[in-house]
Order: structure tokens, then sequence, then C-alpha cells
């Protein structure tokens, strides 16, 4: 086993003991949470040593770095998420190798994805970015829709050919009511997730947590997790 080999599995295992223990303290089965590495700024090389290790989805924020990585392990067994803001001219690249969209913000987006999805004859999965620090903008400092502009955008999204709506996310706010409470934000995400699923009984995955706050996601009852750093150690700077 290589070094770098050696350093992500000892890595996976304790975000997979913290993982366990944040199911076994808040009584949910440990398959009820789906471990999604966050592989930006580190090379395909890992992506790919991460699928030996028996990772399975893996997430990316920037097309310039996800289209080439997702292009060289286009022969292994991964689901790609695309986690970043995302601008309408990158929905090309984006729908050719993002299994899901989390960062789904507005109509516009939602129209590209549509359409460049049908071009290429795929189903992209979709899941509401939802910004819980929103002001009067509607929109949350990165990105998001406020939680009054879900319903109109789920609808639309699952009204949209080529698209399925799957459910939300939303990044801990770092400003307003919810700025340091990442419990109290994600059991909003929760309450925001059970109104959502009436009209839409599909739409059930929730994301939320990273990192330094999985275990409140999790405790808050998060599907699906986003792990960068403890994964893969801190980021090298680029450039």
């Amino acid at each position: 086993m290589t070094d770098r080999k050696h350093e992500l599995a000892g890595n996976l295992a304790k975000v997979e003991e913290r993982i366990a223990a944040a199911c076994a303290a808040a009584g949910r089965a440990r398959d009820e949470v789906t471990l999604i590495v966050v592989t930006k700024t580190y090379p395909a090389d890992d992506v790919r040593i991460l699928s030996e290790l028996g990772v399975r989805h893996v997430a990316e924020n920037r097309d310039q770095d996800a289209a080439p990585k997702a292009a060289a392990c286009s022969d292994l067994p991964l689901l790609w998420h695309f986690v970043g803001q995302l601008q309408t001219n990158k929905v090309r690249s984006v729908v050719g190798y993002a299994h899901v969209v989390q960062s789904v913000d507005r109509p516009k987006l939602v129209t590209a994805l549509s359409k460049e999805a049908v071009r290429a004859g795929r189903e992209v999965g979709c899941l509401l970015q939802v910004a819980l620090d929103a002001g009067e903008s509607g929109r949350g400092e990165r990105g998001g829709v406020a939680p009054a502009g879900i319903e109109e955008l789920a609808d639309l999204v699952a009204g949209s050919p080529g698209l399925r709506l799957d459910g939300l996310m939303t990044v801990a706010p770092l400003t307003g009511e919810y700025a340091g409470r990442q419990q109290a934000a994600f059991e909003r995400l929760m309450d925001l997730s059970t109104d959502l699923r009436r009209a839409h009984p599909a739409a059930n995955m929730v994301s939320a947590g990273m990192s330094a706050d999985l275990e409140q996601a999790v405790a808050a009852g998060a599907t699906h997790v986003r792990v960068g750093t403890a994964v893969l150690g801190v980021r090298p700077r680029l450039g």
C-alpha cells in the first residue's frame, strides 16, 4: 500500500467512526447516511485511490477542475456530485459527468440544466440549495434560494424534462440567525424537507454537514454528508 493510500485509508476509517458514532447517538442506522467525499483541488490519482477504498460518491465545485478529473476517472464506479455555485455557461459541461447537481437555486439554472440534460440524453438529479441566511435579496452569501422560494423552484424542477428532484442541500451559514448554530440550521433544513416531501414524496435526500459539523447534520437527520478535509487533508493552495 502506498503512503498516500495508507493515509487516505486511515482518514476514511476515522470519518467512518465519526459517522457511525453520530448515527448511534441519534438512534439511526449507519446505512441511512451516505458519505460524499469532496475531492476539489485534489488530483485524479486521489479519486482513484478513494474508489479502491470503497468510496462511491465524490463531489467537485469547479467545472474546470471537475471535467478533466471525471474524464480521467470515467472507468470507475463513481457517482459525481456538483456542489459549487453553477453558472449557466458551464451547464453543458457539468451535465456531461454530474449525476447530481446540489446547487440548484434559480429558475434560469433549471431551464439550462433541463435543456442540456435532454440534449445529452441524461437524467440529472437536482438538490435545491437552501440559503438559511437569505436576506431581502432572496439569496444567501454562498448562493441558494430562500426558504420561501423552495416550493416554486421545486415544482419547476419536477416539471422539467431530463431533471429529477432529489431533495435539499444547505451549507451552515456564517451570518444571520443560524450563524454558529449548525444543529439548528440543519434541523431547519429537515423541517423544510418535510414540507417539500408532502408535494414531492421522492425528494427525500438531505445533504448537509461537512468535516467540522457532520455530527450535527447526522443528529438532525441528514441523509448525505459532504466531507473533504477530514478525508483528504488540508487543501493545498492552487497556483
